[in-house]
């Protein structure tokens, strides 16, 4: 039985969409897109939300916006895919790299206020694998550690955290900013994109700017009423918009979010009560929390034999991922972060994500579930 990782859930309906932005003159950033902002705000109750072509992207530019650059530091978990560092590193910042709690593998107040200090610009929580981090509290820790005067920005990464909520709250509801991807592997998709969400008017102002290029209006600002219209840059910014035929396979699937999740809840239960007693490791269920659930995550030693054995076995896996300090530009430019983040090593080293997307068929996950747990019982194997 073959059993792919992740199958994407775009329509004809989707394609219908692309069809209409392709009778019109318009194929970048224009109404489509606009329309697509309008529904994040309503969906994460914020005044302002701006589509990215990439979550990179966004998070360069919005990093921009926020005036981050060379001689600041911005707390990055140490637990997560490289792109959460990079951004930093790319616009002349410093990744800190903070460890993660090793039960939840997510950031903690109290771990990111102690990693403040004077040269700390900004915070990077990660909703890891789905799974809110809390961000009122962080702004409670990371305001209490600032130095007086000091402003500390708190931007989350969503990648993974759509449709999450904490104590009810959505992602966007304490931070300054939160940005999402649409990747092509994500809860939402058009192929490649990313949308930012923000509360404070000047920040959204800067950042239009600074996903294009710091220029100060956009391609269909520039010729309204039929004419020419001169624009001003201001500040550096990047190639960040998403255009209106990418836009295009996002609305239908805003709309229906929240009942694929239910689908996603299923499969992960079933996993999870697979799994409960086994000694597989698996990240903890953070309480309050309403699990975006992006992937299913176990640990095990001998992670690349085990890793064979499902591929053998014509079940298909990734890693999600190994830690920062384990990479080679990080080990090399921090090697210190490696002996500091403990929790975030060890995950990284023994974690496997195990296909999971909704209409998974049930034949599949048992073929998954049946070759984990004879994994797990074979004395052949220290994996636990």
């Amino acid at each position: 039985m073959k059993v792919d990782f992740y199958k994407h859930g775009l329509t004809e309906t989707d394609a219908a969409g692309i069809a209409e932005v392709l009778k019109t003159p318009f194929l970048t950033t224009g109404p489509v897109a606009h329309g697509v902002e309008d529904q994040l705000r309503r969906y994460f109750d914020v005044p302002h939300a701006a589509l990215v072509n990439s979550w990179t992207n966004g998070a360069v530019a919005t990093l921009l916006a926020m005036g981050v650059g060379p001689g600041d530091e911005v707390l990055v978990p140490a637990e997560t895919f490289v792109a959460s560092a990079n951004v930093v590193e790319l616009i002349g910042g410093t990744a800190r790299l903070v460890d993660v709690d090793p039960d939840t593998l997510l950031l903690t107040p109290e771990t990111a206020a102690a990693a403040v200090t004077e040269r700390t610009k900004a915070v990077m929580p990660v909703h890891l694998y789905g799974r809110m981090v809390d961000i009122a509290a962080l702004r409670d820790a990371i305001e209490a550690a600032a130095a007086p005067g000091q402003r500390i920005y708190i931007l989350e990464d969503c990648a993974h955290c759509f449709e999450g909520k904490l104590d009810g709250d959505r992602p966007g509801a304490h931070s300054d900013a939160a940005i999402f991807s649409f990747y092509a592997t994500k809860n939402v998709t058009c192929g490649e994109g990313g949308a930012v969400i923000l509360r404070d008017d000047a920040l959204h102002g800067s950042l239009l700017e600074t996903r294009l290029h710091g220029m100060s209006a956009t391609a269909i600002d520039r010729f309204k009423g039929g004419k020419y219209n001169h624009w001003g840059m201001e500040q550096l910014g990047v190639k960040a918009n998403l255009p209106d035929l990418l836009a295009a396979l996002l609305p239908r699937q805003i709309e229906t979010i929240d009942e694929l999740l239910s689908q996603r809840h299923a499969l992960a239960g079933r996993y999870r009560a697979a799994f409960d007693g086994t000694g597989l490791r698996m990240p903890a269920i953070v309480e309050g929390a309403t699990d975006a659930a992006h992937l299913f995550t176990i640990g095990v030693n001998e992670r690349d034999r085990v890793i064979a054995i499902l591929n053998n076995a014509g079940i298909s896996v990734t890693v999600n991922f190994r830690a920062l300090p384990d990479l080679g530009y990080y080990a090399k430019k921090y090697p210190e972060s490696l002996a500091a983040c403990p929790a975030a090593v060890a995950w990284g080293r023994q974690t496997i994500s195990l296909p999971f997307y909704p209409g998974m068929p049930q034949a599949h996950q048992d073929h998954v579930i049946e070759t984990v747990l004879q994994i797990a019982a074979s004395p052949e194997f220290q994996l636990l």
